[in-house]
């Protein structure tokens, strides 16, 4: 029988942190499972060093680097992990809402807390999430007890009593973007421009410092996307370009509208035809948010020069 368990640890402090992680680590291991810690780097040692000589038989992810667009955690940190140990349960800590998110990653943050509850249903996991509610605001908390199934405070171990069907809550933080820039670059396309729109990608990023390894990810990302608005989209689309920071911003827009949230977060099985773009797209990228609707789709990714 599957047995997924996936839970909010709700912490103050340090000591609160590993005494709600110590010991759910500790049991995982004397039990015979894989564990893996992916919490950022600040908890990563002090939960590295709690668990003094354990600590060798667990795997470590500084989940600010690696879960920074929360549409990777789930094909790229959880579903990796536990592709990699296939009959076994896995047990996770995993912290994917942090002090210092920004407002633009937050509702990709959630909208992954909600959907891991679909994609871990059939498999046997024990994820627990760390949330500093010293740090976090009560919305972010509320939000923890949508997501989690059961929420765990000190000694306490109770049933949340807000917690929500998934679909439901990644309904609703599908919410709109921001608004581009008036100096955006735009570029409508058909399947007849797909090239050009490689190549004003590619040009656009490396005027804009980007790294040459980071201009070809950037590129296969927006090629995926525009392709898929041709394939699936009345064959068209519109493509802006833009900086922010230390970032480039793509953003593709069509009038395709995508009906299952997963798309992007779960890698498909074998036998299915499509769908790697999109998951290809969210490990590529250090942000990617989707907003989509009656009127169409908008997807916007980043890349970082750094």
């Amino acid at each position: 029988m599957v047995d997924f368990v996936h839970e909010a640890l709700l912490y103050r402090d340090a000591g609160q942190f590993l005494a709600g992680t110590v010991p759910f680590v500790r049991e995982g291991l004397s039990a015979g499972e894989h564990v893996l810690v992916a919490v950022p780097a600040a908890n990563l040692e002090l939960l590295r060093d709690g668990l003094g000589s354990h600590a060798d038989q667990v795997e470590f992810l500084d989940m600010a680097r690696a879960g920074r667009n929360p549409g990777r955690i789930i094909p790229g940190v959880l579903g990796a992990f536990t592709d990699n140990a296939p009959g076994c349960r896995v047990r996770i800590v995993g912290e994917p809402v942090w002090p210092g998110r920004t407002a633009l990653e937050y509702p990709a943050c959630v909208q992954h807390e909600a959907l891991i509850n679909t994609a871990f249903a059939d498999r046997p996991a024990w994820i627990l999430c760390p949330y500093d509610v010293g740090a976090l605001g009560p919305d972010v908390l509320r939000d923890a007890e949508a997501t989690h199934p059961v929420v765990v405070e000190g000694a306490r171990r109770r049933a949340s009593p807000g917690y929500r069907e998934p679909f439901e809550v990644a309904e609703e933080f599908n919410r709109p973007l921001p608004a581009p820039p008036p100096d955006a670059r735009l570029l409508p396309f058909d399947a007849g421009g797909l090239v050009a729109a490689r190549r004003l990608v590619a040009s656009f990023a490396l005027d804009a410092g980007l790294p040459r390894d980071r201009v070809e990810n950037l590129v296969i990302a927006v090629n995926e996307l525009t392709t898929n608005s041709v394939v699936h989209a009345r064959g068209h689309g519109v493509l802006l370009l833009w900086q922010d920071g230390r970032d480039v911003v793509c953003e593709v827009r069509d009038r395709g509208r995508m009906t299952n949230p997963m798309v992007g977060r779960r890698t498909p099985a074998p036998s299915a035809h499509g769908g790697y773009g999109a998951v290809l797209v969210n490990l590529l990228c250090d942000l990617v948010r989707v907003h989509t609707g009656e009127s169409g789709t908008t997807v916007r990714v980043h890349l970082s020069a750094e």
